[in-house]
């Protein structure tokens, strides 16, 4: 896999809006941010635009995107948010001179289809983290955004947790993939799924009803994505709707039950998705995790 260069003092970092609408006010305190850190921020022009629910039009966003992931003077894009919209795009960019000249792809959740995309067709690495409608303030100092930092910047991530009881035990070495599950979910079949065959799966999800997430994981297990993994993390899990007749198992339980045939090590509550903490994670790097007394997680 192919690693971006690293941020340093003076270089261009963009924010764009490639799914939901946000607002200036909600973006301000990422910028002064960033410009604490050295970085010289960089708007896309429709990035607070708004139509309906998504920021700007199809053609709008897909423009944007295309400028930064052109532009060789930028060095990081940075999502504003996730919600829905970057699938409705993902087909019209051209990554040609993003695969001549790599820059880190930056935010969770909807951007998931970056991500996994990227990975499979481009073998460039990505960054899950922490995106602008998440960071109320310049002055915030928390590991989702030291770790965002630290990873932009260059430095080594390694992350030992707690073990959650229905982890199962294991050391399990290889790329990490993955992200969202219900976006993973609605891209199946397509060009920008993932190859998951020796590989570290990372799942997080929010809002879910819990027989969808049984759905989800039920087609990713037939699809055999679940098979042939080296490990599995689970990130946060927030936020689970359940019907008037209860589902029955939680999330994690579910989750637990999809894999238990299998032989490799499973971590829960990782602390990165939708949850009040979201670690940096680098998509497309090699990954050791090691489930013993404690969960190891080192890249």
């Amino acid at each position: 896999m192919i690693t971006p260069g690293y941020l340093e003092k003076g270089d261009k970092i963009a924010v764009v809006a490639p799914a939901r609408c946000i607002t200036f006010e909600e973006v301000h305190p990422t910028i002064k941010l960033f410009q604490k850190w050295g970085w010289e921020v960089v708007l896309g022009t429709s990035v607070f635009n708004k139509a309906n629910q998504f920021a700007g039009t199809d053609e709008q966003r897909k423009a944007d995107l295309q400028q930064m992931l052109d532009d060789g003077s930028v060095k990081g894009i940075i999502c504003a948010r996730g919600g829905y919209g970057t699938i409705r795009i993902i087909d019209r960019l051209d990554f040609t001179n993003f695969a001549r000249n790599p820059k880190w792809i930056i935010g969770y959740s909807d951007i998931t289809v970056l991500h996994s995309h990227i990975q499979q067709n481009f073998g460039i690495e990505t960054l899950h983290a922490i995106m602008p409608f998440n960071i109320v303030s310049e002055e915030t100092v928390n590991d989702s955004l030291e770790t965002l930092h630290s990873a932009l910047s260059g430095r080594k991530l390694k992350y030992i947790l707690p073990k959650s009881p229905l982890a199962r035990e294991g050391t399990g070495e290889g790329f990490l993939v993955g992200g969202n599950l219900s976006i993973l979910y609605s891209l199946m079949g397509s060009s920008s799924s993932p190859d998951t065959n020796g590989k570290i799966l990372f799942l997080e999800e929010v809002d879910e009803y819990l027989y969808h997430i049984d759905r989800m994981m039920m087609t990713l297990k037939r699809a055999g994505k679940l098979k042939n993994l080296k490990g599995l993390i689970v990130g946060s899990m927030e936020r689970m709707n359940d019907n008037k007749v209860p589902f029955g198992k939680t999330a994690n339980q579910i989750i637990a039950e999809a894999v238990e045939e299998y032989n490799y090590p499973v971590c829960f509550d990782f602390p990165a998705g939708h949850g009040s903490n979201n670690l940096a994670l680098i998509f497309g790097r090699n990954v050791k995790l090691s489930i013993e007394n404690d969960v190891t997680v080192g890249f």
